[in-house]
């Protein structure tokens, strides 16, 4: 018999101790049947019994298993009260370790990322086979007890993270405090992912330090997820009588939403909407609810473990889920085309069949993932997935170029373990086992002015509720300016930039002081000052205090001219060396001049450009993708404003897709020349970019390819410390390894 947590010497009688198990161990052991005469769920053969459920709620299932991204609820029982499907703890620390893998930048697993969606599957299975088995006991949902046991187990040890970030941030660099605050709210409200939607804050693509609540978003989704479906799987389970309709609808539901993921997704473009949307990954967990309803753990454990051929299918449709889960993650990555109209998908119901293999008691798969270390890890998931990231996030260099610093990552690994121990010992077990009860309830039979022997647990509860406190007050001090938020060093970031961009070709600039961007930002956040517009550069209307630059005025009767021949291969060698030129060139006079499009690092350029290329027009954008340079193109041309030569520099912000590249090339065959020039960004489309160029640059006879990539290599001196936008003295080099590939002798 158990001590109750109660006081000391105070114990639960035996008739109280079997009324406990007997609650806590329906959703997990062979289902027997309803209690008191009331409703289950029936399979299409069966029929409902009309009897009315009993009163009162289903008491403590929700501590038998979560549903909760990376939350582990099922730790070895203590009492035996219920079964523990060890397996599946496994497939949370293999799943976190993905994730994490993915944001330590290893570039041998780019599909680490898609951890979170097998998270999201097994939360999913978790909270729908709980519900459903609630159900079937009592013919109610007891949602308060639901969503209390929710808010007990997930906000605790992430309040208390939030403190420690942002205690850490406002002692160590205060200056990206400002920019933090609004992340800082948006968890506690787990509202992130729209936080982020809305502010255009991409997943993928951040050109300052990322914010260290940016995982954030996941465990939003999943919050969302947990207040709507108990109340539509409940009206539904009062209106649908069948299981096959019910697992219809539930499918239904996950196609609607993929459908909206593959509608909104666009090839070349940026998909951190569709990534965070709540609307666009809930069919991941509508495919887990969907597998909890077609083989409820309850059930796996009885007739289906005593056949022998039914074990060994389940075992074979677990291993090949695994193989394609595993596959995945080797060989997809973030703007991989594949993923989003179907990948995410076809991932989701290979977990699902992973998770109901691990799930059954004699299956062989669940017992090689309930290995101990594998379990050890996985009942902390939940704590690691916190820490992980703010720890990555605020001890790596303010801009990864790449490549994985090997010492620094394990570093990084072996605290966010330590930390994930310490969470799960001191704030997560505790509250599990009662602690915070064990300290009302001394409270309560303490007396004014008596010492009352308060134990460990209690002494512990304490703790929590004080730091608790803390950190709620805390939230609040700091989340007080959370709205319309702008970084005091984003403002000064960009007033650097244009400044130097506008004067750095009629004077020396002199030297600028790096400022240090805002957390989580994108290029848009640091090189502009609140204007997005399309900036065309000219010398005579240009200004360093707008942060735009007006249109170029093309010199007077200059008209169009027919084409001459192709560069020879020697020509074209040059340029992919990068010889510099000197002394400003201007184009033949029978030429239009030249039109350059691009995104923020042809701006930066610009000022250089126009003193080796006078008639040149620069049409760039902070965050321009290679999708929207065709609709760019003929607005020029309608207007008459596309020179004779154009060039191409954009795959900085993301990849693109071979046909709009080609579409792009068909659009200006007429034109003499393209120069298209190749990126240097330290992100996981760079080589795909670079390739998909050189490859159209060979099929297309008026294009001609700027190697930037060779051309920059080893030449750190030429960049900003994001390995990405070009100082001045890369500006000019950059400038000028252009401008050598339109010279005469480069011309067709």
């Amino acid at each position: 018999m158990r001590q109750h947590p109660g006081g000391k010497g105070s114990s639960m009688q035996p008739k109280q101790m079997k009324n406990e198990n007997v609650n806590n161990s329906t959703i997990n052991r062979p289902y027997q049947g309803p209690k008191n005469g009331a409703p289950r769920l029936q399979p299409d053969h069966e029929h409902r019994p009309s009897s009315s459920p009993p009163a009162g709620p289903w008491k403590d299932t929700a501590a038998v298993l979560s549903g909760d991204v990376h939350i582990q609820d099922s730790a070895p029982p203590q009492s035996g009260s219920h079964r523990y499907m060890p397996g599946l703890d496994g497939l949370r620390a293999l799943s976190v370790l993905a994730v994490i893998v993915y944001h330590l930048h290893a570039d041998w697993m780019p599909g680490g990322l898609l951890g979170v969606g097998v998270f999201f599957v097994l939360s999913g299975y978790l909270i729908t086979d709980l519900l459903a088995a609630e159900w079937n006991k009592t013919g109610r949902l007891d949602l308060r007890n639901f969503w209390l046991r929710r808010a007990r187990r997930l906000l605790p040890a992430m309040l208390i993270m939030l403190t420690a970030v942002g205690a850490f941030v406002a002692w160590g660099a205060p200056e990206r405090m400002a920019s933090l605050r609004g992340d800082m709210l948006a968890s506690m409200l787990y509202a992130s992912n729209w936080w982020f939607i809305f502010r255009e804050v991409s997943y993928f693509d951040s050109f300052g330090p990322p914010s260290p609540l940016g995982h954030l978003w996941s465990l939003a989704v999943e919050e969302q997820f947990y207040v709507l479906w108990p109340l539509l799987f409940a009206a539904a389970l009062r209106f649908v009588k069948r299981r096959g309709w019910l697992i219809a609808l539930t499918l239904a539901g996950a196609a609607g939403s993929a459908l909206l993921m593959a509608h909104l997704f666009e090839p070349g473009a940026d998909p951190s909407r569709i990534y965070y949307g709540t609307d666009t990954r809930a069919f991941a967990l509508l495919i887990g609810a969907a597998f909890a309803l077609l083989f409820p753990s309850s059930k796996l454990g009885t007739r289906m473990a005593e056949k022998s051929r039914g074990l060994r299918v389940f075992n074979l449709l677990g291993v090949a889920g695994l193989l394609v889960a595993l596959y995945m993650f080797w060989h997809t990555e973030e703007y991989d085309s594949f993923l989003y109209p179907g990948g995410f998908v076809i991932l989701s119901f290979a977990s699902g069949l992973l998770i109901v293999a691990l799930a059954h008691p004699s299956g062989r798969l669940g017992r090689i993932f309930g290995w101990s270390p594998l379990r050890w890890l996985g009942v902390r998931s939940y704590a690691l997935y916190l820490w992980h990231y703010p720890v990555i996030a605020l001890t790596s260099p303010a801009f990864h170029n790449g490549s994985v610093n090997l010492p620094l990552a394990f570093i990084q690994l072996a605290a966010s373990i330590g930390l994930a121990a310490a969470s799960w010992l001191l704030i997560e077990k505790p509250i599990r086992s009662g602690a915070l009860r064990a300290w009302w309830g001394q409270v309560k039979q303490s007396r004014v002015g008596r010492r009352t022997a308060i134990s460990g647990k209690a002494w512990t509860g304490t703790a929590i509720i004080t730091v608790l406190g803390v950190c709620c007050t805390y939230i609040s001090m700091v989340s007080t300016n959370a709205a319309g938020f702008v970084s005091y060093a984003a403002a000064h970031d960009s007033a650097a930039f244009w400044a130097l961009t506008a004067s750095a070709h009629t004077q020396p600039a002199a030297p600028q002081q790096e400022m240090f961007p805002p957390v989580g930002a994108t290029e848009r956040d640091i090189f502009t000052a609140g204007d997005e517009k399309p900036l065309r550069h000219n010398e005579e209307e240009s200004t360093a205090t707008s942060g735009h630059i007006g249109p170029s005025i093309r010199p007077a009767g200059s008209t169009p001219t027919g084409g001459s021949a192709r560069p020879n291969s020697s020509d074209k060698a040059d340029v992919d060396k990068g010889i510099p030129v000197t002394g400003a060139m201007k184009t033949s006079r029978g030429d239009q001049g030249v039109t350059a499009i691009g995104d923020s690092v042809i701006i930066g350029a610009a000022p250089y450009l126009k003193e080796l290329i006078p008639d040149i027009v620069v049409d760039g954008q902070i965050g321009r993708q290679m999708s929207e340079a065709h609709n760019i193109v003929d607005t020029l041309k309608a207007q008459g404003d596309l020179g004779d030569r154009v060039i191409i520099e954009l795959g900085t912000n993301g990849a693109f897709t071979s046909k709009q590249i080609e579409s792009l090339l068909d659009s200006l065959k007429e034109v003499k020349q393209v120069v298209l020039v190749n990126t240097r960004v330290p992100r996981p489309w760079e080589d795909e970019v670079n390739t998909a160029l050189e490859e159209a640059s060979s099929r297309y006879p008026n294009a001609t390819l700027v190697n930037w990539y060779k051309a920059s290599a080893d030449k750190d001196t030429y960049f900003y410390s994001d390995g990405v936008h070009l100082n001045e003295e890369g500006a000019q080099f950059y400038a000028a390894l252009i401008a050598k590939a339109i010279e005469p002798g480069n011309r067709l």
